[in-house]
């Protein structure tokens, strides 16, 4: 993980340089401030980084010498199938189309993004998939 604090360290000296001469050369507000606000965002990203990296053990991603076989293993549990996320996506699609349509169609929306979430947290404890 060093390696990544000081990308994102040496991406913000990049960001800090580009937002002061955007700003002298523009004198626009709006894309100024927003150049020094990813400044500030890539600075607390690669601080946080370098700062964790002192307290995980060297990775295979810091060893010059490392192959990519050296970071195999088990990487998580996946759920093999899910019909949770489409409900979730229709129903956010819907909620975000009340604010352009109408508000109303917030009473269509959020039980369809209730019932995905619900059936998202516990499919893991009724029907096939139970005890995985």
């Amino acid at each position: 993980m060093k390696i990544q604090g000081k990308m994102f360290l040496w991406l913000s000296v990049f960001i800090l340089a580009s937002a002061v001469v955007y700003g002298v050369w523009s004198k626009e507000p709006v894309g100024t401030t927003a150049l020094f606000l990813a400044f500030g965002l890539s600075v607390m990203i690669g601080f946080y980084l370098a700062f964790t990296a002192r307290r995980v053990d060297a990775m295979a991603q810091d060893n010059k010498e490392a192959d990519v076989a050296d970071e195999s293993g088990e990487v998580g549990f996946f759920a093999p199938h899910s019909w949770q996320p489409l409900s979730l996506a229709i129903g956010g699609a819907l909620a975000f189309l009340a604010v352009a349509i109408g508000w109303w169609l917030l009473y269509f929306s959020a039980p369809l993004i209730l019932i995905g979430l619900w059936g998202w947290v516990f499919e893991f404890y009724r029907g096939e998939n139970q005890n995985q």
